[in-house]
């Protein structure tokens, strides 16, 4: 320290000023390379660069960081709204030590017109794969919920979509005598609950309104901004304000990603299956005697080419407890799969098996038998054997289980097989994910907790 102040803030301001003036997100590392705060910025070189001059005042929570913080590295966006959901994914990723905010299950919200009913409606989710929306044309997740919304209201005038919830059939007769709510009277909605339109002019209005969320919308901006300026001109102020906000609602409805992207992972979890019944099938198949609370999941993942990382997540009562994901640095070989899970089984359960805590209930290892025989030879020397130890295989969804010579085949809508592809799944997105975020920039720890 000079003067109480970390003598590298000076280097790290020179770095900040020599970033690209572009939205990004930054990632502030410690002596170790492990990353102690994310955040985004419109700017890069403005935004970074302020944490370091003389007078910055962060604040109580984030003031001790300068103390320790001894490099960065960014990610360029080329939005803001991209930087928005990358800060959020990293940070639920990672989880640093300075980093207060979006460590919650907190996610941004999805528009959702659920293309299967007679009717489509359209709703506004942070859980878009619900059950009851299989089916439906999913677009987000949007950065401003707020925004998002007031631009629903504003569509539903042009477009007259439902937004209830209301199970309607196009041939029930029942729907002639329906009263239809106050959005039909005041002409936002055509009201096929009370068969004031028919299935297949509803349809094309749907249609239309997907068209024009995909679309630059460029007629209705056009047509607001000029009623906008009439409006000012005409002294009506409050009318002019009112125009600019669903101005600038209408324009935010460009702020967001996809969901093939899989920015938030976390939404695709738990939708497909009640835990419950997943982990009541699966001590039926493993042939448990006690209930099943706890299972783990490893995977292998290759990244940049080179570099082998190790995924361990785990799953208590049938849903993720990010308190205990970790990664691992593989170090004993780089492309060798079966080396690589001897290498994570022996790092993870050491301790386990020197009877120093617990084993998970069932440990999953992602891949066929080879990887199954991999993570058992890692157990062989351990004093402390675990309850039980099975793979699952890609493609045909074979589950391999320790001291079975053959495999356990499932239909594919078994609540046991769910939750196992579920398992799998996440650690195979809790591997790949982060390095797909970091555009092959080389910040991965090992051995730390993760989310």
């Amino acid at each position: 320290m000079t003067n109480g102040r970390n003598p590298k803030l000076s280097d790290l301001a020179a770095k900040a000023r020599s970033l690209p003036k572009v939205p990004g997100v930054y990632l502030m590392k410690d002596e170790d390379g492990r990353v102690i705060y994310i955040g985004k910025a419109s700017t890069l070189p403005d935004r970074v660069g302020s944490y370091f001059i003389p007078s910055a005042d962060l604040g109580p929570r984030k003031q001790p960081m300068l103390d320790v913080v001894a490099d960065f590295d960014v990610i360029e966006c080329e939005t803001e709204w991209e930087a928005l959901l990358t800060e959020n994914r990293l940070i639920k990723d990672i989880r640093p030590r300075f980093n207060v905010l979006l460590t919650d299950d907190k996610t941004f919200p999805y528009l959702v017109v659920t293309l299967r009913d007679d009717f489509p409606g359209v709703f506004i989710t942070r859980n878009p794969g619900d059950p009851a929306y299989r089916g439906a044309k999913i677009l987000g997740p949007f950065t401003s919920v707020g925004a998002l919304r007031e631009s629903i209201q504003l569509l539903q005038r042009v477009f007259k979509y439902r937004t209830c919830t209301l199970d309607i059939k196009a041939d029930d007769p029942k729907n002639r005598f329906f009263r239809p709510c106050l959005l039909y009277t005041i002409g936002q909605c055509t009201a096929p609950c009370a068969d004031k339109i028919e299935r297949e002019p509803y349809r094309e209005d749907i249609k239309r309104f997907i068209r024009f969320l995909q679309s630059k919308r460029s007629v209705m901006v056009r047509e607001l901004t000029k009623d906008m300026q009439e409006a000012s001109k005409a002294l009506e102020f409050e009318r002019a304000a009112t125009l600019r906000d669903q101005l600038q609602a209408l324009e935010r409805l460009d702020d967001r990603g996809s969901i093939d992207q899989h920015w938030q992972p976390e939404t695709d979890l738990l939708t497909y299956i009640d835990p419950a019944k997943g982990l009541a099938s699966l001590q039926r198949v493993l042939k448990l005697d006690s209930p099943i609370r706890c299972v783990e999941g490893i995977d292998i993942a290759h990244l940049q080419g080179g570099e082998t990382v190790g995924s361990k997540v785990c799953f208590v009562d049938g849903k993720p407890f990010k308190n205990e994901y970790r990664r691992f640095r593989i170090t004993s070989a780089t492309n060798d799969d079966y080396l690589s899970i001897r290498e994570v089984v022996s790092r993870r359960y050491r301790e386990a098996g020197q009877g120093q805590e617990l084993y998970p209930d069932v440990i999953l290892i992602d891949g066929g038998l080879g990887q199954l025989h991999a993570a058992l030879e890692a157990f062989e020397p351990l004093d402390v054997q675990p309850p039980m130890v099975i793979s699952l295989a890609k493609k045909e969804e074979l589950i391999y289980v320790q001291d079975r010579a053959e495999p356990i085949k499932l239909g594919r809508e078994n609540p046991g097989l769910r939750l196992c592809q579920m398992v799998r799944d996440e650690a195979h997105r809790f591997a790949q994910h982060y390095h797909h975020l970091l555009r092959k920039k080389k910040t991965l720890d090992s051995d730390e907790p993760r989310t």
